[in-house]
């Protein structure tokens, strides 16, 4: 039975120019669970966006020439009003993004993090002094860039908004935000909600809300822009795919943060305990919904037949059903879609040979905890993201065949080695194709200072810490002469 913290909160509208601002259509802010509606969400258009573009550049100048310890007190006080706020935020994370109890929990520990890093980054080095060919004072700075325009997923929303914003923003960037439809609140509004109770000038941060029907207008608003001078993109590959383009045709910075088919290799030294329980988070931690979800799981023939007996009998506890229920750590997909793309990936599946060793069940936006085997290269599963709590499990023979299995897809974003060899998976890790990898751990890891992203088709650029503030940022040249540079006795 769903109690009233099922249902959403009160919602103000846009946020533009420090102003809560209505508009002439809402659209259904659904619960996963059970489809009914948790919120309505003002359904913004070209023009409201355009209005927080103006805002945001508006107030660009006054922010950017803030002290630096100044930005660092808000970054704090965002950190404290969100930490404060954090029941708030896992209400939502269960009911308007279908997520388990503790994964809300989890996002309201991280971001106030996140925030605490981006004050600490305001306390760092900006450039370097060079030297010079001719006594000069020479000097390579970084500085603002002005507007940067935010598109953040429905996965996590609360992690994947406040990273690409707080430390652009920390460095003197205005934003604005526009969150996922399927979470408009945890991805947006929510923040708009702490920027106003922290004190943050108006217009420094700015969120608009859209529909699906008006995402293409809203978000091209934004990519294309002129006043807007960098975007940070988090989603789909496919998505990302044209938003870079675009970019790269305005000549035009972007951050781009996309999918992934991430690969948990487990050698023969592997201890079962960790490996299987490090299998089990990383596959179906949030439903499989998370980037850097473990999709692929090799296991080193000698161990392949222990390994999979006890991933299959610790994924069997996982209890699947509406998040109302703390006991259900297995929510919903966030919609019918990415469930019948789930299901369809099961069936091409089984259909071409494979083997369910647990789950496979689809009922409604409820996928099983799912463990395939007997997958071979022809097979969908194998080549495309699935973002469900599906993982295929693989025996390989040699290190050299694990590290060709683990390249053998589009994507590049994470992985993870189990071995009690640290010598052995350090030079497995040189030759794994993914921005990140981590060993005796789950491909899942994210620390707010460390650097973020993924190769080929994973995205470009990197998130965190001064990745960040590499990626939005400007590096100017300034030199200071007194004299002592001679110029042609001609002129």
């Amino acid at each position: 039975m769903l109690d009233n913290a099922s249902f959403g909160p009160a919602i103000k509208g846009l946020y533009i120019g420090g102003q809560w601002q209505q508009t002439a259509r809402q659209f259904d802010d659904l619960n996963p669970s059970d489809g009914s509606v948790w919120a309505r969400i003002p359904d913004a258009t070209a023009s409201d966006t355009r209005r927080a573009i103006d805002a945001a550049q508006a107030a660009f100048p006054a922010w950017a020439g803030l002290k630096f310890q100044e930005r660092a007190d808000y970054m704090l006080k965002i950190a404290e009003v969100i930490e404060r706020r954090a029941p708030d935020f896992v209400s939502a994370a269960q009911f308007e993004g279908g997520g388990w109890y503790g994964k809300g929990v989890y996002e309201t520990k991280a971001m106030p993090e996140i925030f605490k890093a981006a004050a600490a980054v305001c306390y760092a080095p900006i450039g370097e002094v060079l030297p010079s060919l001719n006594g000069k004072i020479s000097q390579a700075v970084r500085v603002p860039m002005g507007v940067i325009g935010v598109i953040s997923p429905w996965n996590v929303p609360g992690i994947l908004a406040a990273r690409p914003f707080s430390f652009t923003m920390a460095m003197g960037n205005t934003i604005v935000l526009k969150p996922s439809e399927e979470t408009p609140w945890m991805g947006g509004l929510f923040f708009a909600e702490v920027m106003e109770e922290a004190g943050v000038p108006p217009g420094v941060f700015n969120v608009v809300t859209c529909s699906r029907e008006t995402v293409a207008e809203v978000g091209d608003e934004l990519v294309d822009n002129p006043t807007v001078k960098g975007i940070a993109f988090t989603g789909s590959t496919a998505v990302g795919r044209r938003i870079a383009a675009k970019c790269g045709a305005h000549l035009k910075k972007a951050c781009i943060e996309l999918g992934g088919k991430d690969s948990l290799i487990v050698l023969e030294d592997a201890d079962m305990e960790r490996a299987t329980s490090a299998a089990s988070f990383g596959a179906f931690m949030h439903q499989g919904q998370v980037c850097m979800s473990v999709e692929k799981v090799l296991v080193q023939e000698k161990v392949y037949d222990e390994f999979l007996r006890g991933f299959v009998a610790r994924a069997a506890k996982l209890k699947t059903g509406n998040v109302a229920d703390k006991a259900n750590v297995i929510g919903p997909l966030i919609n019918d879609r990415q469930a019948a793309r789930v299901k369809h990936q099961l069936e091409d599946a089984v259909a071409k040979g494979a083997k369910i060793a647990l789950g496979g069940g689809v009922k409604g936006r409820f996928v099983e905890p799912t463990i395939v085997t007997h997958v071979t290269p022809d097979m969908d599963i194998w080549r495309d993201e699935t973002f469900g709590p599906v993982a295929v499990v693989v025996p390989f023979r040699t290190d050299a065949e694990a590290i060709a299995m683990n390249n053998d897809t589009e994507y590049g974003l994470s992985s993870g080695i189990i071995t009690r060899d640290e010598y052995r998976a350090m030079d497995i890790a040189q030759h794994l194709e993914t921005g990140m990898c981590h060993v005796n751990c789950a491909t899942i890891n994210d620390e707010a200072h460390a650097p973020f992203g993924g190769a080929k088709a994973s995205g470009l650029g990197r998130y965190g810490g001064r990745w960040s503030l590499e990626s939005f940022s400007e590096t100017r040249w300034i030199t200071l002469d007194r004299g002592q540079k001679p110029f042609p006795p001609v002129f």
